[in-house]
């Protein structure tokens, strides 16, 4: 049986991307055109679907790094901020992409909600997965 271990992440993300545009319940809200990713980026993501991929990233990382809360998640996307002279320094991504694709993806069935904990990947998405992964492999070992 293919995982989501035995596929390249990138192909991954981007095909079960693709499949999360055609749900009804995963929308980018009407800012996220100019809204950027983090504190260490100056201008907001170039890609039209940039939402869906990161949903989809998101919907990966919860598979196997387990529950996790919108801090840590936001700490996975953030990256180094240019302090001038002085030394950069990591900073965290953006909380409120982090919280609202979380939100869409548990309302979507995807994600559920665990008690002090964040939240962790349903069976519903891991089956998503799952089959996004078995078709990513499919397309790999045909060429």
């Amino acid at each position: 049986m293919v995982t989501v271990y035995d596929v390249p992440a990138e192909q991954l993300i981007l095909k079960t991307a693709q499949k999360l545009k055609e749900n009804d319940k995963i929308v980018p809200p009407e800012w996220a055109e100019f809204a950027r990713t983090g504190r260490h980026t100056e201008k907001a993501p170039v890609q039209e679907d940039w939402w869906y991929n990161r949903a989809a990233s998101i919907l990966r990382k919860l598979y196997v790094k387990g529950p996790m809360g919108s801090s840590k998640l936001a700490a996975e996307y953030g990256g180094f901020a240019d302090k001038g002279s002085m030394p950069n320094r990591a900073v965290k991504g953006s909380r409120n992409i982090a919280r609202k694709c979380m939100m869409q993806l548990e309302s979507a069935g995807y994600l559920v909600s665990k008690d002090k904990q964040g939240r962790a990947i349903s069976p519903a998405g891991q089956s998503l997965l799952d089959n996004t992964a078995k078709e990513v492999f499919d397309e790999m070992n045909k060429n």
